[in-house]
């Protein structure tokens, strides 16, 4: 089943004025569960109905009987408007109890308070229940402002019709032999390897890179420190696979939307992507689906590999937050996790939810293309790590690397100029 499309959007801070002054509407309101309570707990997902609408029926009714009547309003917003949406709540003090959104999201509002320290109302306890890696990665200047909930890690999913075609055995495991593959391919068959984004309001997957070919993004005090001997190394070698024609052109352009298009038409023959979208490309491209297989996550010499994390969080002015932190730990319990991850062919973040996940996925005996993608995307958990943790202005640390990037790329600039102008937006923008 497919999950949102919430690692494809970045933020649009620049408008929070403009947005401030919007009227802020209801999409897709759920019926709320009955009984008495008080005021209700007003509950907002991104992009979640109407495929999990049974199963947020069931947990809001359980959640109400657990709690004496306690009612909760399920409001789902389409992935693209939540920015907007939740930026304007926030800014009219109209907003939810509970938001589903993730740690680059709410890292930004967190930067302004706008949310409730789960460091002042959990106990040691119960945030030991979550995977230390996640919880640190809702977790800024020693306030953690979500709780952990679903996640998903990167993994290779390839077409092996093509790696056969180019001669090749093996999926590459690091960026070096994603270079060596992109080369064969497009010589052997005339198609690209793969598709990633440059598009600054997109993925952070080239980001991500950097820092798993070791460089480092930030120093201590916040400033640029990637333009570096590693960070020459990482720009090189975009620039280089551009610059040879082994990368679309479209990658300064597209989002990862295309990468999915294009890897469904047998246009490319590798797709970094969560286990989960094995499921759409069965949908939308059998032919496709049957022969891809899955490997682990490309990565760089750091070994490091990604996790991408969902959240919940409640903002600090809820007038009904006692309410909010228990039914955010409700839907974020072992039990209630386990069973959304696998309705959504996604991860747990709960301790007890992810050994209980790994059993049965072993017990199983499902040998199918998913399955085994459901099997990599889980044993790389254990050792996953959000690459690029919470902080302030990341969306202009971003912009300003995918930019200088990109114009090194199309020769508009030196790597070296490229690294110096991208260094300069940065310290300037975050003063």
């Amino acid at each position: 089943m497919r999950i949102p499309k919430f690692w494809r959007k970045g933020l649009l801070w620049g408008f929070l004025g403009l947005m401030v002054s919007l009227l802020i509407g209801c999409q897709g309101s759920a019926p709320t569960a009955s009984g008495p309570g008080g005021q209700p707990v007003e509950f907002w997902t991104m992009q979640l109905q109407p495929k999990y609408t049974p199963y947020f029926t069931q947990l809001i009714s359980r959640f109400s009987q657990d709690q004496g009547g306690k009612e909760v309003k399920w409001i789902d917003v389409p992935w693209e408007a939540m920015e907007s949406k939740i930026l304007t709540a926030v800014s009219a003090n109209t907003a939810p109890d509970v938001v589903n959104l993730n740690p680059k999201f709410a890292s930004q509002l967190a930067a302004k308070k706008a949310w409730l320290n789960f460091n002042e109302v959990l106990s040691p306890e119960v945030k030991a229940q979550y995977l230390p890696n996640i919880w640190q990665a809702n977790t800024l200047d020693d306030t953690t402002f979500g709780l952990p909930w679903y996640l998903t890690t990167r993994i290779t999913i390839y077409n092996q019709d093509l790696f056969q075609k180019a001669g090749l055995k093996n999926p590459p495991a690091t960026y070096a032999e994603l270079a060596k593959v992109a080369r064969a391919i497009k010589d052997k068959t005339g198609k690209y390897a793969f598709f990633i984004t440059f598009s600054p309001s997109d993925s952070a997957e080239v980001l991500e890179s950097l820092v798993q070919m070791g460089v480092k993004l930030v120093d201590d005090q916040g400033k640029a420190a990637f333009n570096s001997p590693a960070g020459k190394a990482a720009f090189q070698y975009w620039v280089d696979l551009y610059q040879q024609g082994l990368l679309p052109p479209e990658v300064l352009t597209q989002g990862h939307r295309y990468a999915v298009e294009l890897y469904q038409a047998g246009s490319t023959a590798v797709l970094a992507s969560g286990a989960e979208f094995l499921a759409s490309i069965e949908t939308n491209a059998p032919s496709i689906a049957k022969v891809s297989a899955a490997a682990p996550q490309i990565t760089g010499q750091t070994q490091q590999t990604n996790v991408a994390v969902m959240n919940l969080v409640i903002p600090r002015n809820s007038k009904n937050q006692e309410a909010a932190v228990q039914f955010a730990q409700f839907v974020t319990n072992a039990e209630n996790q386990l069973v959304f991850a696998k309705e959504g062919n996604v991860l747990p973040s709960n301790i007890k939810a992810v050994e209980q996940y790994i059993q049965d996925l072993e017990k199983d005996g499902d040998r199918s293309t998913l399955a085994q993608a459901r099997q990599v995307s889980a044993r790389q958990l254990k050792t996953a790590t959000v690459l690029i943790p919470p902080m302030k202005n990341l969306n202009l640390l971003q912009k300003a690397i995918y930019e200088n990037l990109g114009a090194a790329m199309l020769k508009q600039k030196s790597v070296d100029q490229a690294l110096q102008d991208a260094a300069q937006a940065w310290n300037e923008a975050n003063v």
